[in-house]
């Protein structure tokens, strides 16, 4: 897929969840605030409760990025937790290392956290973790490859570029942007994950299955 077609599926999706996928996709949002297609501008009738929990776990999908099978890995996990079923599952998620990624500003989006992590140009605690999924505990470091340090997508980042794209650095977080590090001081709060999301439904929409 050409990136102009993963940029109008994304945008296309955004409007379809109602949640800015990427920052392209916030400034869509603006001008339509409406769902795709030739009936967005339409009234939609009410949903079923299955579709409204159905679309509440999309876009907890859509905002980390992740498929199906991983999304329930986690939510069973975090059914073995003790505490609430969906704040766990939401912090869980947030420790993924392509989340903290973007969490720290060293990407724009999640898919670009993704790939930055897949080209091995992201080390946790000086070993390089080429895996998005990989859990993050807290007091390890992530930081860029000092190989990588000088490439453009990273001087920028450590330049504060994307700043006005990102939710401010959520306080699980200590960053050291100019240096490309950050570090997970404890476990996330669920009330401090910048995700849009009523994980009650997704918690009801797996337990009805």
């Amino acid at each position: 897929m050409s990136t102009t077609s993963r940029t109008r599926s994304k945008t296309r999706l955004s409007r379809s969840l109602g949640i800015a996928l990427t920052p392209k996709a916030a400034r869509y949002l603006e001008k339509r605030p409406y769902g795709p297609g030739q009936h967005g501008r339409t009234k939609r009738k009410s949903d079923s409760d299955y579709a409204v929990r159905l679309r509440e776990k999309q876009r907890l999908r859509a905002q980390y990025g992740i498929r199906e099978k991983q999304l329930v890995i986690a939510f069973k996990e975090a059914r073995r937790q003790d505490g609430l079923t969906g704040e766990n599952l939401v912090e869980l998620l947030e420790m993924r290392l392509d989340a903290l990624v973007l969490r720290a500003g060293f990407a724009r989006t999640t898919a670009q956290a993704r790939q930055l992590v897949v080209h091995r140009h992201i080390l946790v605690d000086g070993k390089i973790v080429d895996r998005p999924s990989f859990r993050v505990k807290p007091g390890q470091l992530i930081h860029v490859k000092e190989r990588s340090e000088g490439l453009e997508p990273f001087q920028v980042a450590a330049a504060g570029g994307h700043a006005e794209v990102l939710p401010n650095v959520p306080g699980y977080l200590e960053v050291e942007l100019d240096k490309l590090q950050a570090r997970l001081v404890r476990r996330p709060k669920r009330a401090e994950v910048p995700v849009t999301c009523e994980v009650q439904l997704v918690v009801e929409y797996y337990a009805a299955r």
